[in-house]
């Protein structure tokens, strides 16, 4: 299920919301996951750089990001 659904480039594309710890570290990073709705084209991974000690506190703060933050993102990354 995608956490969001946005348009970028008159396609949609659905966000999935994750958050990663490198190894020996306590701070999670927000990563998100593309995919579009369309076919064929495989999915797009970007971390984006907001970091937590708590998980549920890197959610809390990714829900404030606005769509044209999530598309400015999801723009960098296919160029």
């Amino acid at each position: 299920m995608a956490w969001r659904v946005l348009e970028h480039d008159a396609r949609r594309w659905n966000v999935s919301i994750a958050a990663e710890r490198r190894a020996n570290s306590s701070q999670w990073t927000l990563v998100f996951a593309f995919r579009p709705v369309d076919a064929g084209q495989g999915s797009l991974w970007a971390a984006y750089p907001l970091t937590s000690s708590s998980k549920a506190a890197l959610f809390a703060q990714a829900e404030k990001l606005s769509n044209d933050t999530l598309a400015a993102l999801l723009a960098k990354r296919l160029e």
